[in-house]
């Protein structure tokens, strides 16, 4: 596939985009300046940069506990997500979201979900209705090794098939459910291979390289908007820090050395070094995107800082709603 210099460009700075967000939440969250738990998606970030890389805002997508890098590589606010990881008043759900609850309906993310296995269900609904209402929109779906274990995949999957809905799988298969690996809690290597079973494509592919993942979700996702149904696509990834926070060495569940392996093959350097290697940018340009990136995160972290909390009369705001009549 050829790519122009834009698109690469954008590839890059979606991923830089991901990584500094994550970096300086992980950073926040050691202070004790926001509360709850992160679940950060560092070294995961060509996923996310090379599916949304093909969406507009009127495409869809569900997400998942690790779903900052969602929301930023779809176009997310720096501020409103930092404010929301605050718990303030002018975040994405007014402060009561919180991290894993992030959702912006006018960019078509449908929000982050603390359940595991939610979001299949949602997608198929929004895919339902794109081709009902004769839409040529996808619904991209994001979900773990872990969800694909979950009934709701896979009655998602079933009825995504029957009915040839306008919806991706991508599963981001990063080797582990929260602590277990996947060979503890799942008889097979390919999850894609799933897919068979329910008459979709299932296609595996390099989580750690976005130009793969951006030809193969260009595919499905063109295969979608032109009617032909779902695919399943299988993403293999890894996550650098802990299944919570920003600790990625010295656990229990994983050798350290494992860590420095993957980490060799980081997607963002790995992409930056093909960038230069074709002379696509010069090494100053490139830190010319790193540092404007930065800023713009720290003039969000000081615009979450300077916001008030929500106050004690809305607790109850957002939260129901009155139907019928």
């Amino acid at each position: 596939m050829d790519t122009d210099r834009d698109t690469l460009i954008d590839l890059y700075l979606r991923m830089v985009r991901i990584r500094t967000f994550e970096e300086q939440a992980g950073k926040l969250q050691e202070a004790g300046k926001v509360p709850g738990a992160l679940h950060l998606y560092v070294g995961e970030e060509a996923v996310a940069s090379g599916v949304m890389s093909h969406l507009s805002n009127e495409d869809q997508i569900t997400s998942t506990h690790r779903g900052h890098g969602h929301l930023v590589a779809k176009g997310g606010d720096f501020k409103k997500m930092f404010a929301e990881l605050y718990g303030r008043e002018t975040g994405y759900c007014r402060g009561k979201g919180g991290s894993m609850h992030i959702s912006d309906l006018d960019l078509g993310m449908l929000g982050a979900n603390g359940i595991v296995g939610a979001g299949p269900p949602i997608a198929i609904g929004a895919a339902f209705s794109n081709k009902y209402r004769k839409t040529r929109n996808v619904t991209c779906c994001f979900f773990g090794d872990g969800a694909s274990n979950e009934g709701t995949f896979h009655e998602a999957a079933n009825m995504a098939a029957l009915y040839r809905l306008p919806v991706v799988f991508v599963c981001e298969n990063n080797g582990f459910g929260e602590f277990t690996r996947q060979e503890r809690h799942q008889a097979i290597q390919d999850i894609a291979d799933r897919a068979s079973g329910y008459g979709m494509p299932g296609v595996v592919v390099d989580g750690m390289d976005v130009m793969a993942v951006y030809e193969a979700a260009g595919e499905a996702i063109e295969r979608a908007r032109r009617g032909e149904g779902p695919t399943l696509l299988e993403c293999k990834t890894y996550r650098f820090f802990d299944h919570v926070g920003v600790r990625g060495m010295g656990v229990v569940y994983r050798d350290d050395s494992e860590v420095i392996e993957w980490r060799k093959r980081d997607p963002l350097v790995l992409f930056e070094a093909r960038l230069l290697e074709m002379n696509t940018a010069s090494a100053g340009e490139l830190q010319q995107l790193r540092e404007r990136v930065l800023f713009e995160v720290e003039e969000a972290i000081a615009f979450a800082e300077a916001s008030p909390f929500p106050a004690d009369s809305a607790l109850l705001e957002d939260v129901y709603t009155v139907t019928g009549g």
